[in-house]
């Protein structure tokens, strides 16, 4: 039986250390990649091709929606699990809709991570235990989860998904535009067009809304 092929992506070497940890008690798991970033972790996805991405929610440079959004588009036989310190509804839906089939808090990461990833290498979905009961009422009570109407970040585009959290960590537009290929024209055009869709007047408005949004950690 060929090995399951997982990539690691989390920007903190300690947390990097303890997933491999726990996965390397497994013999039937292969870890294929290692990345602190979302950008790196897109890149050795395209790479190395994994049946399985742990990707941590919040990274820099790409966080872990974004690269599931771009990684999922690329390869649609590599299954995401999202590790993260948060459990809620808002976050539950996001990751579900990226395209996401696993989401797992890190607190419970040392006793479920490798079923996670056996559910997921299997092409079948994992929940933490509260986004099961969201799931599962959602799908019996469809009711009680009306659509969510559109939003303005809902018009924002891959890449200035990809922009905004540049913009928020403090990038230049000659930053911006070196990271993903532009000319500093193309990069300002970008976020003057987040800044309108968004209805922001200041740098320090779209960071406070890439906090609240958890695009970037405070």
């Amino acid at each position: 039986m060929k090995p399951v092929r997982i990539l690691i992506a989390d920007d903190h070497d300690v947390v990097r250390e303890g997933i491999k940890a726990i996965l390397a008690l497994r013999a039937d798991f292969q870890i294929c990649g290692e990345a602190a970033t979302g950008r790196v972790a897109l890149a050795l996805a395209r790479e190395q091709k994994p049946d399985v991405a742990v990707l941590d929610f919040s990274m820099p440079e790409l966080n872990g929606l974004e690269a599931t959004r771009q990684i999922r588009k690329a390869l649609p036989a590599t299954e995401v699990l999202i590790l993260t310190m948060h459990d809620s509804e808002t976050l539950a839906r996001e990751v579900l809709v990226a395209g996401a089939r696993g989401f797992l808090q890190k607190t419970e990461a040392k006793h479920q991570l490798a079923a996670a990833v056996d559910a997921l290498a299997r092409h079948q979905p994992f929940f933490t235990g509260a986004l099961s009961a969201l799931v599962l009422d959602t799908f019996l009570h469809p009711d009680r989860h009306p659509a969510k109407s559109s939003a303005p970040a809902d018009r924002l585009t891959p890449r200035e998904r990809e922009v905004i959290q540049l913009i928020a960590e403090g990038r230049t537009s000659k930053d911006i535009a070196r990271q993903l290929g532009l000319s500093v024209k193309t990069a300002d055009a970008h976020r003057a067009n987040i800044m309108r869709k968004l209805d922001l007047h200041s740098v320090s408005e779209l960071v406070l809304y890439a906090v609240r949004n958890q695009i970037v950690q405070a």
